[in-house]
């Protein structure tokens, strides 16, 4: 063979043969993923016997049309690689990925806005979703672990916007969150024994600091005799160990006239259905009324609330509730207060590990405010190097913090 034979195609040769290879395809028929490849083999020895194809580039061209057919284009390399937790499109600028807590910026980008909505539409009808420019807007959960959000014109400015969350295929255990120094065996038992005798447990902390995952790791304790109801916008929670689990999620509006279905009907329908242990993925809205009800007529509850610790989650939940019912303040607190058990916070430290940093009890004063009474909180050793941030859990002695 020429040494001039094997000489790999320049960047456009190689989409212009990608979309010979496509528009040849005949998509009309119903074939199964082998059947598609060896179609695509066979056009491509096809087009070898024209013009010479490198091997390495017989392999690229028949990646990315598989991929770009019955798989996600170029986004398909990023999702087969577990160490990406997330996955950033804006549009065809430069995608950006999060791998160990940082983000990076990669050399991958779409060719235009057309191609990133076909992505994001191909994404949205698999999990029963519409997006378009009436509803711009979109929230979904796929299979393996993923969560999108999609943006389309007229709200996104800069072109389609996607953004692809990997959740653990399997979910977490708490042993494994002992090994990340995420908690420590300590701090674990302490909620264990929280869990199994009921409290009703609220997870606070922002984007990212873990707190679905916290969630699937704290129902692990719940004992296997009782009845677990999960409400969720996109169903992420991993409760695969419960036989009595019920598991519902919320609807949008659409055009053939279904009706919204919200976290707050969820909630209401949840309490005639003979709950044990009520799991909200996520309050932030008026249904922080119906969790508080919920919670202080003698329901087992757990939820999560982005805030930035645990004296916020108060302040969050008083607008919550204010957003759906003009009620007294006092009468707000008092609910939280008698309500709640245990505020837990995650966040993430400078090395961007996920830390549980406070637990804490919410107590009514005097005055009428809500203190907090930590418990345990995670305090940095004066040794840490800037690569990673170690640390220990301290017991309090009870000290009230308000």
């Amino acid at each position: 063979m020429a040494a001039g034979e094997e000489n790999n195609m320049d960047k456009d040769s190689l989409k212009s043969l990608q979309l010979e290879i496509i528009k040849s395809l005949d998509l009309s028929m119903q074939m199964n993923d082998e059947e598609i490849k060896s179609a695509i083999d066979k056009l491509l020895l096809e087009k070898g016997k024209r013009k010479k194809i490198s091997l390495e580039d017989r392999t690229y061209v028949r990646k990315e049309v598989f991929y770009s057919i019955r798989r996600m284009g170029l986004l398909q390399e990023l999702i087969d690689d577990l160490s990406i937790t997330e996955i950033m499109v804006n549009g065809t600028d430069p995608i950006f990925i999060e791998r160990d807590g940082k983000i990076e910026q990669t050399e991958l980008c779409f060719e235009s806005p057309e191609k990133v909505e076909q992505i994001i539409q191909q994404i949205v009808s698999e999990s029963n979703r519409v997006v378009n420019e009436a509803s711009p807007i979109v929230d979904a959960g796929l299979k393996g672990g993923l969560r999108i959000n999609a943006v389309l014109a007229p709200v996104a400015i800069n072109g389609p916007i996607l953004t692809i969350r990997r959740f653990p295929e399997k979910a977490m255990t708490v042993e494994q969150l002992i090994l990340a120094d995420t908690l420590s065996g300590e701090v674990a038992s302490f909620l264990k024994r929280h869990v199994v005798s009921g409290s009703n447990i609220l997870v606070c902390g922002g984007t990212g600091s873990g707190k679905t995952t916290f969630l699937n790791v704290l129902s692990g304790y719940i004992p296997l005799k009782e009845r677990i109801i999960t409400i969720e916008d996109s169903a992420e929670l991993r409760i695969d160990h419960h036989p009595n689990l019920v598991r519902l999620e919320t609807r949008n509006a659409n055009v053939e006239g279904c009706r919204e279905i919200t976290i707050r009907d969820l909630l209401k329908t949840s309490l005639r259905m003979r709950p044990d242990r009520i799991i909200v993925g996520e309050v932030r809205g008026k249904e922080a009324i119906d969790m508080l009800q919920s919670v202080n007529v003698g329901h087992t509850a757990m939820t999560s609330v982005h805030a930035n610790g645990v004296r916020d989650v108060v302040s969050r939940l008083e607008t919550m509730v204010l957003m759906g019912m003009d009620i007294p303040l006092s009468a707000v607190r008092r609910q939280i207060a008698s309500g709640f058990d245990l505020f837990i916070h995650l966040g993430r430290v400078r090395d961007g590990s996920r830390k549980l940093l406070e637990i804490a009890a919410p107590v009514l004063a005097e005055d009428g405010t809500v203190t907090m009474n930590t418990l345990y909180y995670f305090k940095e050793t004066e040794s840490d190097k800037q690569e990673k941030v170690c640390g220990r859990w301290i017991k309090s002695k009870n000290n009230m913090c308000g």
